[in-house]
C-alpha cells in the first residue's frame, strides 16, 4: 500500500483515527471532524509506532497499517481458529490472557492463535457444555464474558493462585460448603467414595455427600460433582473438566461452575484416561490417590466459598 502521509485527507485518514482512538491514542477533534492528517495524527501515529517497536517515524505504511488493525481488534470481534497463518491480534491476546486466568493454559500471551491457543478454548469449551470445536464463536465469547468478575484486573503471569491447601484450610471449607458428589460407573463411585471417606475424616462435620444421581442434589448444595472415567459422549451439553493438570485443576472446576446458568451447577468430572501416566491399568493406589487429588482440587476450589458470587 502507499503511505498515507501528514497534509492527505479522507476516508483512509479518517480509519486510522477512529482505531488510534479505540486504543486511547488522543487526537485533536477538529482533525477527526476534517478527516485530516494533522499534527495531532501524526504525533499519534509516531507513539503507536515507538509502542510495537516499528521504525521511528508518522506515515501510515503497510507495516504500521498491519500492526494498527491488529491492535484494534477487540475479543469477540471475529471468530477465531486455527488456521494458516495464524489470527494475530488484541483480540487474540485478550482471549489468551483470559484463558490462562481462568485455568485452561493458552501457552505464551503472544496474540498467536496456534495450537495452544485452540486447545485452551477446546478444554473451556467443553467445561462450559459447549461443542467442543476449538473455534471461539460468540458463544464462547459470551461465557468468557460471564465469567469477567473471575479474570478481569487480573494477571495470567505466574502460578495459579488456587493450589495444594492445608489441612486447616480444607477442614473450614468442608464444614462451610455442601458438595454432593455422584458417578457414572464403577471405578468412579470407587473413587467417591474414598473422596468422601478422606472428607469426613477431614472434618467430621463435612458438608460432603454420595447421592445417586444429580436429581438427589440436596437443598443447599452449591454444585454437584459427577466422576467418570469414559470420554464425555458427543452431542452432551454437561460442563466437562478433565483432571489433566492438576495445579489448574481447581481453578478449571471454579470457572466451570462460577459459568454454569443453573442455580446449583452440575459439573462432570472426567479422569483416569486423562490423568497422570496412565497405562491402561486401575489399582487401589490410584484410586486412592485420585481421590485426594480431587479432594484437595474441590477444596482450594470452593476456598472462602465466593464461587458463585
Amino acid at each position: 500500500m502507499d503511505s498515507i502521509t501528514q497534509g492527505m485527507t479522507g476516508a483512509a485518514v479518517e480509519d486510522i483515527q477512529e482505531r488510534l482512538c479505540s486504543i486511547n491514542y488522543a487526537i485533536d477533534e477538529g482533525e477527526r471532524e476534517r478527516q485530516e492528517f494533522g499534527i495531532s495524527t501524526a504525533t499519534a501515529v509516531t507513539h503507536f509506532r515507538l509502542d510495537h517497536g516499528l521504525p521511528l517515524g508518522q506515515e501510515v505504511d503497510s507495516a504500521t497499517w498491519i500492526a494498527l488493525v491488529d491492535e484494534s481488534y477487540k475479543m469477540g470481534d471475529r471468530t477465531l481458529y486455527l488456521r494458516l497463518p495464524n489470527f494475530h491480534g488484541a483480540d487474540v491476546r485478550q482471549l489468551q490472557h483470559c484463558l490462562n486466568i481462568l485455568g485452561f493454559s493458552a501457552g505464551e500471551v503472544d496474540g498467536l492463535y496456534g495450537p495452544h491457543t485452540e486447545a485452551a478454548v477446546k478444554q473451556f469449551q467443553e467445561s462450559m457444555g459447549q461443542l467442543p470445536d476449538g473455534m471461539a464463536f460468540p458463544d464462547t465469547f459470551d461465557a468468557i464474558e460471564r465469567l469477567h468478575h473471575v479474570w478481569t484486573g487480573k494477571s495470567a503471569s505466574g502460578p495459579h493462585p488456587l493450589g495444594s491447601m492445608g489441612f486447616a484450610r480444607a477442614a473450614n471449607v468442608l464444614e462451610k460448603v455442601h458438595i454432593s458428589i455422584t458417578a457414572e460407573d464403577p471405578i468412579s463411585r470407587n473413587i467417591a467414595g474414598r473422596v468422601w471417606n478422606l472428607a469426613s475424616a477431614t472434618n467430621e462435620q463435612s458438608g460432603m455427600d454420595i447421592i445417586a444421581s444429580p436429581a438427589h442434589k440436596r437443598p443447599g448444595d452449591k454444585a454437584v460433582l459427577v466422576l467418570a472415567t469414559s470420554p464425555l459422549e458427543g452431542g452432551s451439553s454437561i460442563p466437562n473438566v478433565t483432571m489433566g493438570d492438576t495445579d489448574t485443576l481447581p481453578m478449571r472446576i471454579r470457572t466451570a461452575c462460577a459459568g454454569s446458568k443453573e442455580d446449583v451447577p452440575v459439573i462432570r468430572i472426567e479422569f483416569m484416561q486423562s490423568g497422570p501416566r496412565y497405562d491402561g491399568t486401575f489399582t487401589v493406589s490410584d484410586a486412592q490417590t485420585y481421590a485426594v487429588m480431587l479432594l484437595d482440587a474441590i477444596c482450594a476450589a470452593f476456598d472462602d466459598d465466593n464461587l458463585l458470587q
